[in-house]
């Protein structure tokens, strides 16, 4: 299985891995898309005004232009421990064991603007972009990743996806239609049967989620194995029809 994650805003800064080298992140058919969205957001950062104007950013913020300037020379870490936030904090991979980081690392794709998915253990910088975010010379990054992205999962070969992206970062790069998966969605359950969408709430189980899922060495290839899996530790599934599950908290 894959297991998609969005990306966060909020990031630990610095490092101790090497700089970033593009020709060792996960999907390597992205390669040229990630040329591109880099240099686009080196090149960017030349300018601080503009940069904090294209990144919508308040002064307060400026030091992430110069993340974005030294995007190729400045230390890395796992993208699991590069961010920060309620999803990551609740998914905590630092205090995983050996077995379950590796399952991480094997199954964990996280959905980041500037390199598109990359593998939960990929070294990558801090940055600032978004998923909404028109680049200089790109007209949008839904145009340079959706096709790439879509085509890379395919070429995965994986037998199962489960989609925990934000609707911004899944419309970066669809699952194709012949594979087969799941898209999330975290809801609470009122008195009356209905469900209410939820936003922090949302994120801390979806984070929740994937560290029982690691913790587990969950083997999910098909709906009906992650509804077992579900049912075995009082996980609340629903289908919800269109390719889409409810998880009930």
């Amino acid at each position: 299985m894959l297991v998609l994650l969005p990306p966060s805003e909020t990031k630990r800064p610095a490092g101790d891995g090497p700089p970033l080298d593009l020709d060792a992140l996960a999907l390597p058919s992205l390669r040229e898309p990630r040329t591109v969205v880099a240099d686009a957001l080196v090149a960017l950062s030349a300018d601080e005004e503009a940069s904090l104007r294209v990144l919508k950013l308040s002064e307060r913020r400026r030091h992430e232009v110069a993340d974005n300037a030294a995007l190729r020379s400045a230390p890395t870490l796992p993208a699991v421990d590069r961010y920060t936030g309620v999803l990551f904090d609740a998914l905590d991979a630092g205090t995983l064991d050996a077995a379950s980081r590796a399952w991480v690392g094997s199954h964990v794709l996280i959905h980041s603007a500037p390199f598109g998915p990359v593998g939960a253990l990929d070294p990558i910088p801090t940055y600032r972009l978004a998923a909404s975010t028109s680049l200089p010379g790109i007209p949008s990054l839904r145009k340079v990743w959706a096709d790439a992205v879509t085509s890379a999962i395919r070429l995965t070969r994986t037998p199962f996806v489960v989609d925990l992206r934000s609707e911004a970062y899944a419309a970066l790069g669809p699952v194709p239609d012949e594979v087969r998966g799941v898209y999330v969605r975290v809801v609470t359950e009122g008195p009356d049967g209905t469900h209410r969408a939820l936003n922090h709430f949302n994120k801390k189980a979806k984070g929740e989620f994937v560290r029982a899922l690691a913790e587990t060495a969950a083997d999910v290839r098909s709906l009906d194995d992650l509804y077992r899996w579900a049912g075995d530790r009082g996980v609340r599934l629903h289908d919800i029809g269109d390719g889409e599950i409810a998880m009930v908290v």
